[in-house]
């Protein structure tokens, strides 16, 4: 600024200016004049304007926003080692608490809406709980025919009954459970037999025993060698396992027939299934006249008691077998049986 004011001064003057005529003069003074002119505007800039590391840090106003809402201030000093400060990293969400797996079986027994259920389970499922991903499978196990077509799944609900006989209340009564516990899935949910084997792989692999049985009963087992699968029949025989004899007692029917890996084991025969069933029921499997197992026999197979009120073993010994296998079938029973202590639970679910 004063070297600009000594300019001018020099040029009014004349000093350093060699003498002229009048009209280099005039040229000179109207130059000092635009020179004071512009000394005048940066002279209001400087004094509206603080400095430069001021404007920086002060807070700046955003249009549309409040006082509240005005960006941080900014620090123009170039960060440093020692000024940087570490950046804390961002908090791990925790996975859910693994629920138990006798409280989560009965809910899917009992829950109403088997929607609801799959959407509560869905962060433990994504977490790679076993017990979780198991009763996930086997909502999406229990409603992916009706879910695949809700109007075709009535339609043939209608059909069926007709041609059911004596049966067909029955048959009618358990399709019309099946609808109303699953009425909220639809095709978009995609609920398929990939997707079910998928989950149960998980669950086996985290360690759940009736999710890995199940895989053999689905002929998808975690291994293929004979070794391996005697192992499984013999580790669900030993556990007790309500769940986990169910899962297993399709693979151990006429699907097991021949097959070295099942020698000397239960298994081969169509008894040999229903044994298995038997068995889980009594080791405290649902097996009432609303069960999942009564009502997938009737729904999906069209294998129906003729009196509501029939809980599986009775339905069983009644309708299922001739009075001659009665005797074999409890024999096979005992056997899956025995070294297990004996067990009747009935597990009841509260919301």
């Amino acid at each position: 600024m004063r070297q600009l004011a000594a300019l001018v001064d020099i040029l009014v003057s004349g000093r350093g200016v060699a003498s002229g005529t009048a009209m280099a003069r005039v040229v000179l003074v109207a130059l000092a004049a635009l020179l004071v002119t512009a000394l005048a505007w940066m002279h209001e800039g400087e004094a509206a304007s603080p400095p430069v590391a001021e404007t920086a840090r002060s807070p700046v106003a955003l249009p549309g926003r409040s006082p509240s809402a005005r960006m941080p201030a900014v620090d123009p000093r170039p960060i440093t080692a020692a000024r940087a400060q570490p950046v804390a990293p961002a908090p791990v969400p925790r996975s859910p608490p693994a629920r138990d797996g006798h409280a989560l079986a009965a809910a899917f027994e009992h829950a109403p809406d088997l929607y609801a259920l799959s959407r509560d389970l869905a962060p433990a499922v994504l977490a790679g709980d076993g017990d979780a991903l198991w009763v996930n499978s086997r909502i999406h196990d229990y409603c992916a025919g009706y879910a695949a077509s809700p109007a075709g799944y009535a339609r043939d609900t209608d059909l069926l009954a007709q041609l059911g006989g004596g049966a067909g209340v029955a048959l009618r009564a358990a399709r019309e459970r099946v609808a109303q516990r699953c009425g909220r899935f639809a095709p978009i949910d995609a609920l398929t037999m990939a997707g079910v084997i998928r989950q149960r792989e998980d669950a086996a692999l985290a360690g759940h025993l009736a999710a890995e049985a199940s895989l053999l009963a689905m002929e998808a087992p975690l291994d293929e060698s004979p070794e391996y699968l005697r192992d499984l029949v013999e580790r669900v025989q030993q556990s007790g396992d309500a769940e986990a004899f169910a899962a297993l007692s399709p693979g151990m029917g006429v699907a097991a027939s021949g097959r070295s890996a099942f020698a000397g084991l239960v298994a081969g025969t169509p008894l040999a299934e229903l044994a298995w069933q038997v068995a889980a029921c009594r080791r405290g499997l649902d097996c009432g006249p609303g069960s999942t197992l009564m009502t997938q026999y009737c729904a999906s197979g069209g294998i129906c008691p003729t009196q509501a009120t029939q809980d599986f073993e009775t339905f069983v010994h009644d309708a299922a077998i001739p009075r001659q296998g009665a005797e074999k079938l409890d024999d096979m029973v005992d056997t899956l049986l025995q070294g297990v202590q004996p067990q009747r639970v009935s597990w009841r679910w509260e919301q």
